[in-house]
């Protein structure tokens, strides 16, 4: 299930990035980003009263916790700069790359409270073929 629910989200982000990328383009990198979270935050709190669930006092959640929206706002403002540059399957494939060495080393060292996951021949032959794969998207 999380599988096919996995190829579904990665099908919207390539989505996402050419809409990002387009409007990126007509507007410039920094107001699009800016527009892209705003109607993001909108978007956001129409479900929230659509929902209307209990939520928990925001005082509660650790500060540190917050910083993904930093990175949110990294990702999306770096996606938009290379649109244009190099293609939408490169772009992904990239960052596919960043989020799995990433993962590694949160794996590896148990970073930010998660179960440590050693990294193994499996994983390393994984990282290899995906590195081959942007190697050859690249090249050719």
């Amino acid at each position: 299930m999380f599988n096919i629910v996995s190829i579904f989200i990665g099908a919207l982000i390539a989505t996402m990035v050419v809409f990002n990328g387009e409007l990126s383009a007509a507007i410039g990198s920094y107001p699009a980003t800016v527009i892209i979270h705003i109607v993001g935050l909108l978007i956001s709190i129409v479900l929230l009263l659509i929902k209307r669930e209990k939520r928990p006092s925001l005082a509660k959640v650790p500060f540190s916790l917050y910083l993904g929206g930093v990175v949110g706002v990294g990702t999306t403002l770096f996606t938009n700069l290379a649109f244009g540059i190099i293609s939408i399957s490169v772009i992904l494939a990239l960052s596919l790359l960043g989020e799995s060495v990433t993962s590694l080393v949160i794996d590896q060292y148990g970073l930010f409270g998660s179960a440590i996951r050693k990294i193994n021949i499996k994983k390393m032959l994984g990282l290899i073929c995906i590195i081959a794969g942007i190697a050859v998207m690249i090249i050719f």
